[in-house]
């Protein structure tokens, strides 16, 4: 029985139509080149675009409250994919955007909200610092209070999009001397504050994020959110999100894991591959008529297969180690060919295999590292405990 087809109503069809038209129309080959030179996961114009005719605010509510249905939400999410719409910071914007209308006062709100509608308003991520690497709650950014609002001076890692967006979800220690994530307090800082340097940097994978620095940055009390030295409750629930730490969808159309997207760029580069080893060479021979070859490739697929079924956050986990596995197996089968990048004389596959192997390694440190995760279901999903990192005791002499 085929339980992949979804029967849509009319006004499903309806809308399944206006979305192809509008990709159609604003998800051009220049847009998407350029976004691959800049690497910032963002395309203005288009998300602009998407603003200017309404596709951003029904996607940040629920059905009840004017947003998309549930089948609406599948279709939107599946068409962009099928369009390639790099919904980075669109991504962090609607994560962050849930801890902002809970813990945001009435005055942040009515700043923000129109400009996360319209287009013009993204937020960015401001949790790793360079010595904290995945436990952002020994965060040493320190916000001090002065009169009516706050002094903050610090540094982050890692602030993808900071350059391009108009806020940063910041994260700061409020009390040095305090109890571990009871001692932090998040802001949605302006940007545009001075005292706040954006300094570029390059991923191995191209991407383009940042280290930002804050030099007595000073804030008005209404961009806080949620309560002094609260920071952690207010982080919680985008942090959760960035995990993957959800239920199940109930309707079932929801992506079963947070890597799914990257899954199906996996599967895609997989399938690119497949496409040129199947091709028939001089000789009349395909590659892919060698028993070795035709092994490795079942083998691939297997695994892929396998990491895009795992739910939740054990599917985050499946999708980054098998990505790390898979690209190195696609470029061997390949050739030295496989090394060149795309839109280079010579490259194979669209250059499918190389950004492959130059982005696994980048899956498996976001949001965390995979052992974090790994840690995480240990502990809190089959019940391990804690990990203990201290260094063993050494034996007793004579012992």
């Amino acid at each position: 029985m085929d339980f992949s087809v979804v029967a849509l109503s009319v006004e499903d069809r309806e809308f399944l139509e206006r979305a192809q038209r509008f990709l159609a129309t604003h998800v051009t080959e220049e847009l998407l080149r350029r976004e691959h030179q800049t690497g910032d996961g963002f395309i203005e114009e288009l998300h602009l675009a998407m603003g200017a005719d309404g596709w951003l605010e029904p996607e940040t509510k629920s059905s009840a409250d004017g947003g998309f249905t549930p089948v609406q939400r599948r279709i939107w999410d599946l068409e962009r994919r099928r369009a390639q719409v790099p919904l980075e910071r669109w991504g962090s914007t609607t994560m962050i955007l849930q801890a902002v209308r809970r813990y945001g006062s009435a005055e942040l709100l009515a700043e923000v909200m129109p400009g996360v509608y319209d287009g013009t308003v993204r937020f960015a991520m401001g949790y790793t610092e360079p010595e904290g690497g995945s436990d952002i709650a020994t965060c040493r950014t320190r916000a001090e209070r002065d009169g009516d609002g706050w002094v903050i001076n610090g540094q982050k890692m890692f602030t993808s999009g900071a350059h391009i967006c108009q806020y940063v979800f910041l994260l700061t220690n409020t009390d040095p001397g305090g109890r571990r994530h009871h001692n932090l307090t998040m802001f949605l800082a302006p940007l545009t504050t001075p005292g706040i340097e954006i300094q570029g940097l390059r991923t191995v994978d191209g991407e383009r994020t940042n280290i930002t620095y804050y030099s007595d940055v000073r804030v008005a009390d209404r961009y806080r959110l949620g309560d002094v030295n609260d920071g952690w409750t207010v982080l919680n629930g985008p942090l959760s999100a960035e995990h993957g730490a959800r239920g199940p969808d109930p309707h079932g159309l929801a992506e079963i894991s947070i890597m799914s997207g990257f899954g199906t760029t996996m599967a895609s580069g997989a399938d690119a591959v497949a496409a040129t080893v199947g091709q028939s060479g001089p000789a009349q021979h395909r590659p892919l008529d060698d028993a070795s070859v035709a092994y490795r490739f079942g083998r691939a697929f297997a695994r892929i297969e396998a990491a895009q079924s795992t739910p939740g956050i054990f599917g985050r986990v499946a999708i980054a180690q098998t990505m790390r596995e898979v690209a190195p197996e696609l470029m061997d089968v390949l050739g030295p060919a496989s090394a060149l990048s795309a839109n280079t004389r010579g490259a194979v596959a669209g250059g499918a295999t190389e950004y492959l192997y130059r982005w696994a390694p980048l899956i498996g440190i976001y949001g965390g590292t995979i052992d974090v995760f790994r840690n995480m279901i240990a502990q809190h999903v089959l019940g391990l405990g804690r990990p203990n990192y201290s260094p063993r005791k050494s034996e007793s002499r004579g012992g």
